[in-house]
């Protein structure tokens, strides 16, 4: 049934184990790496590395709450699910919210990044090629979601390729500098951290597949913890060998730090790496608008978005007005503002989410012990899980490194949640 109360076709079950990995891998490979790790050098320095560690410990603690979570309730609501059984409808449908808010205001933004690249090759507008980029992947997604994971495979075969092509070039350079130079201290590789966080946005995605998946109570959670180990190994690699090439003062700063680099070392690597960093960007955009259409697909089908929205197209099998809401409201903000700010706005929303995340594990434990969880965070002190407690303290710690004017914008996008599910009627 859907959320207006008529039975509607359901989601296809077609993602085997390797298709959820590559999917995962490709979401967060994605824009973060290839964007922000000279903004991140700026303040690192040569301890970049150590940031993407942070970074790493807040995705890999919340990764295993995800895990057991998804394990618990395989929904495409994900999030939603979660916290409703957890902590109520309110704050669930808060964390609802934001999750489609991170989704769509990243996509945007991109895809504005995906232009300046595509500048470098066909000078046409920025918010053209913004544009049809997204309609084209709006497009993509509703024709289904084989089709779009297949693209989605390809494109992060080649955006890792890429990675694993810096690490390769950067061998050679291994020793060359102090990794723990850091021109701002310590202080400096937290505030790295804190925005390189958006470099692991997608892991929390693998669980909106959950009713497009087989045996998604065990394929969800292994897909997620080889897809985060995958991603945190390349990134430490690549951090360490882009520092060790030049330094940290040549990409501090760098829109396009990797072909800046392969520049230097071969002819062409830089038309090379803007090429990559082409399908890196686009196949983030993808899967951002997948998860993001179908959380309020799944939200809808739950009654708490209208009932339009869980509507499923009975050829394609996509929740279609879901993917078209997702791709018009991201078109909207095309014009939001530049990388950096937007990364941390949406790191903002991630936090939050992510405290819920593990504060649900938490609660779960003691309202619901008898539920069955094919897959159990381990570490417990009674029936106290460890690793959530220390997912919310990293979380709160990074979400203060932030600058006072994100987190207002933070505290805005709550306040706008709240008054949606006041709006919406949630009790």
């Amino acid at each position: 049934m859907t959320g207006d109360g008529r039975r509607d076709t359901k989601l296809m079950r077609t993602l085997s184990l390797p298709e959820v990995v590559l999917s995962g891998i490709g979401v967060i490979l994605g824009a973060g790496i290839y964007a922000l790790i000279g903004e991140a050098a700026a303040t690192a320095g040569n301890a970049l590395w150590l940031s993407f560690v942070f970074s790493a410990l807040i995705a890999s603690f919340t990764g295993f709450s995800y895990m057991e979570l998804s394990s618990m309730f395989p929904r495409a609501s994900a999030e939603y699910e979660y916290t409703k059984h957890s902590f109520g409808s309110n704050l669930a449908f808060m964390t609802g919210i934001m999750v489609i808010l991170s989704g769509i205001i990243g996509a945007s933004t991109v895809a504005l990044g995906f232009s300046g690249y595509f500048r470098g090759i066909f000078d046409l507008p920025v918010l053209l090629i913004s544009s049809v980029l997204l309609l084209l992947l709006s497009l993509l997604l509703f024709a289904g979601i084989r089709q779009s994971a297949m693209v989605a495979i390809v494109f992060t075969l080649i955006e890792a390729g890429g990675l694993v092509g810096i690490i390769l070039i950067g061998l050679p350079y291994i020793g060359s500098v102090d990794y723990f130079y850091m021109p701002l201290g310590m202080a400096g590789v937290f505030q790295a951290a804190a925005l390189i966080f958006f470099a692991y946005q997608g892991f929390e995605e693998i669980v909106k597949l959950s009713e497009e998946t087989k045996d998604p109570e065990r394929t969800i959670p292994l897909g997620l913890i080889i897809a985060l180990s995958v991603t945190i190994l390349l990134y430490v690699l690549v951090s360490v060998t882009v520092v060790s090439i030049s330094g940290w003062e040549a990409v501090a700063g760098s829109e396009n730090p990797f072909a800046m680099i392969a520049g230097e070392v071969f002819d062409g690597g830089h038309q090379v790496f803007t090429l990559i960093a082409l399908f890196a960007t686009a196949n983030t955009v993808l899967l951002m608008l997948l998860s993001s259409s179908r959380i309020i697909y799944g939200m809808a089908k739950e009654g708490r978005l209208p009932g339009f929205l869980a509507r499923v197209h009975k050829r394609t099998r996509t929740p279609a007005y879901a993917v078209f809401v997702s791709g018009t409201l991201s078109l909207l903000f095309l014009s939001f503002g530049n990388i950096r700010d937007v990364a941390s706005v949406t790191n903002f929303t991630l936090y939050f989410t992510f405290t819920a995340i593990n504060a649900s594990v938490i609660v779960l434990r003691f309202s619901m012990p008898e539920k069955r969880r094919p897959f159990k965070v381990p570490l417990s002190f009674g029936r106290l899980p460890l690793m959530p407690v220390m997912g919310i303290a990293a979380c709160l710690f990074f979400l203060f490194q932030m600058d006072f004017i994100i987190l207002l914008t933070g505290v805005f996008l709550t306040a706008c949640a709240f008054a949606g599910a006041k709006y919406f009627g949630v009790e």
